[in-house]
């Protein structure tokens, strides 16, 4: 009987052991559940702590799962705002220009009424203090003149002109035929050989000149040009008939030459024009009455 003794004891202790395997793990369910308790408390004591303090705790939602807008709602608006904004910038810059310009307009305006005033009142001022001079040397202003070189021509003002450092005082000469304009110095008139038209006695006697008998010397004609020419350009009336009726040529008398043609041609416009200017009768008829003169002696 003692020998079985032994195994109940063994039984019994099987038999606890379930039960203390129990207890251990209600002990380690009650531990986490009571760790799970104290984190919860912590956490709500955070969310009161941060409420009570006005901080907000950040979202932890995943960027992900926020809602977002799409991309042309979101861009849209910006885009507006800018075109606004740059339209705004434009108008007012126009608007800027625009006043800008108005001003200098104006200011250019006054400025350009106060020099023509200023121009004005000098110009009349000068007019004024200094009249221009109708009369000089015995010369007016429409008179017609001999100009050795040139022939007749007319007066047409007495102007001042600024030659260097001296001003002096000159007569424009107009020759309508050559269309030329001439300034003489009114102080070198007599050096430049400019007179007066000649007289009546003067036009008769180159009349008489024409009716005489041609004289012709035989030498080169580049020799008898030279003194055609110096006759010419001397402006003496009767020097210039003397080479008219030299060099005119009747019928049956040997053809001129080319160059005997053109000095024939102009002595005789130079005599015609004074002719003309004298009587106060057309250069073209004056001219005829010249040849009519050669043809009859």
């Amino acid at each position: 009987m003692s020998s079985k003794a032994p195994p109940k004891a063994k039984n019994s202790a099987s038999k606890q052991s379930p039960s203390k395997s129990r207890k251990n793990s209600s002990t380690s369910t009650g531990a986490a559940t009571r760790t799970k308790a104290s984190a919860r408390s912590r956490a709500a004591s955070k969310k009161k702590a941060a409420a009570a303090s006005g901080t907000r705790r950040p979202s932890t939602r995943r960027i992900s799962e926020q809602p977002q807008l799409p991309e042309d709602d979101a861009v849209k608006p910006e885009a507006a705002a800018g075109r606004s904004k740059s339209a705004r910038a434009a108008k007012d810059a126009a608007k800027d220009t625009k006043a800008s310009k108005g001003a200098a307009g104006v200011k250019a305006r006054r400025s350009g009424k106060a020099v023509a005033a200023r121009k004005t009142g000098a110009v009349s001022e000068v007019r004024r203090k200094k009249k221009a001079p109708t009369r000089v040397n015995g010369f007016t202003v429409g008179d017609h003149v001999v100009y050795p070189a040139h022939g007749v021509g007319r007066i047409t003002g007495i102007d001042e002109r600024a030659v260097g450092d001296q001003t002096l005082q000159m007569f424009v000469v107009a020759f309508e035929k050559d269309k030329m304009t001439l300034l003489v110095p009114t102080d070198k008139v007599d050096s430049a050989g400019m007179r007066r038209l000649s007289s009546r006695e003067t036009m008769d006697a180159a009349i008489t000149t024409l009716r005489g008998r041609a004289r012709t010397r035989r030498v080169m004609w580049s020799r008898r040009a030279q003194e055609y020419e110096a006759k010419l350009n001397s402006g003496d009336p009767v020097s210039i008939a003397e080479v008219v009726r030299d060099l005119h040529r009747n019928v049956g008398q040997p053809d001129q030459s080319y160059s005997e043609r053109q000095m024939y041609e102009a002595a005789l416009d130079r005599l015609a024009r004074e002719f003309a200017a004298v009587d106060d009768t057309d250069t073209e008829q004056a001219a005829n009455k010249l040849e009519d003169v050669l043809r009859a002696a």
